[in-house]
């Protein structure tokens, strides 16, 4: 079970001058800690804490952290000559060892944790992330809404965790549920690509309701094989049984006779279909390279 900051319990505490040689000094003859000396108005504090958190709880219990408000509790930093904050000591068998300045990147704070304690594995929420994406590729849904779902309850707004629970719901037919989730993305994160593919899908899944049956369709195309619209509708009702690679097809087969039709509408459904898939999926990687030949022979 993840606590609520997605590691171990216990790795992030707020501590003050009285505490200071129990929280920090005694515990750090046990286990390296790491002291965040900040203060509510600096607004650099409020860049570099959700960093070193999220680096402290990568780390899986091997550091603690220790977060100290120098308004509240100024004795300790002026002991330690603090001039400017944010500042961050870590300290080793009850003695500082190492420090830096300034709201530095994620990857320096991760250098900085590794020198006190050695490479750093993925936390159990990105491991609970791995088994879930993993679920979710063979077609597992039940599986992998679990496993999003635990991640969501330790952190809400988690991108990968909301719309891969997003394609489970589709997977599973809940297509009200898929959009509800969907919209619980911040919008700061709306266009990232797992969240434009998610969406995408739940598109499709959105048409496919409303395909016609495949037999009427073929027997129009076969008949007038320039019947684009009937091509298109072909492509989706095909896509709604599940044949992928048919429904691509159909819309190559557009682009290859007739590049304008409906406002270079084929080409589009091609790339709606692609980032439905997802990169790696194979019809993906196929389709682009038949697109990519069709448009620049």
């Amino acid at each position: 079970m993840l606590s609520p900051d997605g590691a171990p319990a216990g790795l992030i505490k707020d501590s003050s001058d009285a505490a200071f040689i129990e929280d920090v000094v005694e515990v750090s003859k046990e286990v390296p800690v790491i002291v965040d000396f900040w203060a509510p108005w600096c607004e650099p504090c409020k860049q570099l804490g959700p960093a070193i958190e999220k680096v402290v709880n990568s780390a899986n219990g091997a550091v603690r952290l220790v977060k100290i408000d120098i308004d509240q509790n100024p004795a300790i930093a002026q002991q330690l000559r603090i001039q400017s904050i944010p500042a961050v000591y870590a300290f080793k068998d009850g003695q500082p060892v190492d420090g830096f300045m300034g709201a530095v990147p994620e990857s320096q704070i991760k250098a900085f944790v590794e020198k006190l304690v050695g490479e750093i594995g993925p936390t159990a929420a990105e491991e609970a992330l791995e088994a879930a994406t993993t679920a979710l590729a063979e077609e597992d849904f039940a599986q992998a809404a679990s496993l999003f779902g635990e991640v969501l309850r330790t952190d809400n707004s988690n991108v990968d965790a909301l719309a891969g629970l997003t394609q489970c719901y589709i997977g599973g037919g809940d297509l009200e549920r898929a959009g509800q989730t969907l919209d619980l993305v911040k919008p700061e994160d709306a266009d990232k690509p797992i969240v434009t593919g998610a969406r995408a899908a739940l598109s499709l899944a959105e048409k496919a309701l409303d395909a016609g049956d495949l037999e009427p369709l073929l027997a129009k195309v076969e008949a007038n094989e320039n019947d684009h619209q009937a091509r298109s509708e072909l492509s989706e009702a095909l896509l709604a049984a599940g044949r992928k690679e048919e429904a691509v097809e159909q819309l190559l087969d557009i682009v290859r006779r007739d590049r304008k039709w409906n406002d270079d509408g084929a080409r589009k459904q091609l790339l709606t279909l692609f980032e439905a898939f997802g990169n790696e999926d194979e019809v993906t990687q196929d389709g682009r390279q038949k697109l990519s030949i069709l448009l620049f022979s």
